[in-house]
């Protein structure tokens, strides 16, 4: 990328400044200023988006048993 003409470079920066316009559309915003806390960070994404209510098979009947109902 160092050798990279001017053009293809604004280009980069286009799409960059397109794509960061979009931010509010997203559940999720991380800066990767640090990688090995970006990583904890996607990390506890992966594990809260796994716990999510729907993605729970079979919790409305545990919850009918467990409550007796």
């Amino acid at each position: 990328r160092a050798t990279d003409p001017a053009d293809v470079i604004a280009g980069r920066m286009a799409r960059a400044r397109d794509e960061i316009s979009h931010w509010g559309e997203y559940d999720y915003i991380l800066i990767n200023d640090d990688a090995d806390i970006c990583l904890g960070e996607i990390r506890a994404i992966l594990h809260a988006e796994r716990l999510r209510r729907k993605r729970q098979l079979g919790l409305a009947a545990f919850v009918r048993d467990m409550l007796g109902t």
